[in-house]
């Protein structure tokens, strides 16, 4: 199973800076980090990942940047996710190197076929849950939608949105290849972290 930590540092704890809360998620957690600070200028995203990638990583989770590939290339990331509507994955291919993983946002089916048919690594599909951490104007998909969607395609698909530790097993159960979440290891330092067996 995959797990994948997006970053958001506005809804960080008070006190807790998002270097240390990606330093926790790096010891014991998620397999991958999407840093998806979107309101931050290229050059200060670019610094922050930069950061993040010198952290000891003695687990080797991948790094992804949201919808920057150029400073995804640029800090030496693993991978960028692309939100809905970008140019497809396709595209980016001539100019990143082999294995850089190219993620795409997807609210129905049909964007999860068209995401595999243009050359996405994987897909989050969402929100399967109300989110838990930031308001959308999407209704939930839920467990069913969320199977259909990862049985139409054979790239990864990832349940997004109003994850939680009790509702982990459902969404696997139903079928897909993991999780991501931001409040599920966004919590207090002094919290457990997170893990499941498939």
């Amino acid at each position: 199973m995959i797990e994948c930590y997006i970053t958001d540092r506005a809804a960080l704890a008070v006190g807790q800076s998002l270097l240390d809360a990606i330093a926790r998620n790096l010891e014991s957690g998620p397999d991958w980090i999407q840093i998806r600070e979107k309101d931050t200028t290229a050059r200060d995203l670019y610094e922050l990942v930069s950061r993040a990638i010198q952290l000891p990583n003695p687990r080797g989770v991948k790094f992804l940047v949201n919808g920057r590939v150029d400073v995804a290339l640029a800090a030496g990331a693993g991978g960028v996710h692309l939100p809905a509507n970008s140019p497809p994955p396709r595209y980016w291919r001539e100019i990143t190197p082999p294995g850089f993983a190219i993620g795409v946002s997807c609210h129905a089916i049909e964007e999860v076929l068209q995401a595999e048919r243009e050359g996405a690594s994987y897909a989050l599909f969402g929100p399967v849950f109300a989110p838990l951490s930031k308001s959308s104007g999407l209704h939930p998909r839920g467990l069913v939608e969320l199977g259909r969607a990862a049985a139409s395609v054979k790239i990864p698909v990832l349940a997004l949105g109003g994850i939680t530790r009790e509702n982990m097993p459902a969404c696997i159960s139903a079928g897909t290849a993991g999780i991501a979440a931001i409040s599920l290891y966004q919590g207090s330092p002094a919290r457990e972290p997170v893990r499941i067996s498939p």
